[in-house]
């Protein structure tokens, strides 16, 4: 998982690695997709909101640690 926070409204990738294969069924994340990191919900420590780059659909309330935010060379 990642170490460091991703900063606010980059792009980032979710981070499959260290998700218990049960969750994998549940995660509406995909290998494939890009999203923009909005940032931790202030009364929800450890929690975000992220947004798909392609379709616009919000998601809120995930882990922060499972998001790793682009390098520049990794930026479509």
């Amino acid at each position: 998982m990642s170490a460091q926070r991703p900063r606010k409204y980059s792009l980032v990738k979710f981070d499959f690695t260290d998700l218990p294969p049960k969750a994998l069924k549940y995660c509406p994340f995909r290998k494939d997709r890009l999203y923009v990191f909005f940032g931790e919900i202030p009364n929800m420590k450890g929690h975000c909101i992220v947004m798909d780059h392609k379709t616009g659909k919000m998601y809120s309330g995930y882990h922060t640690e499972h998001f790793i935010e682009l390098a520049e060379d990794e930026v479509p």
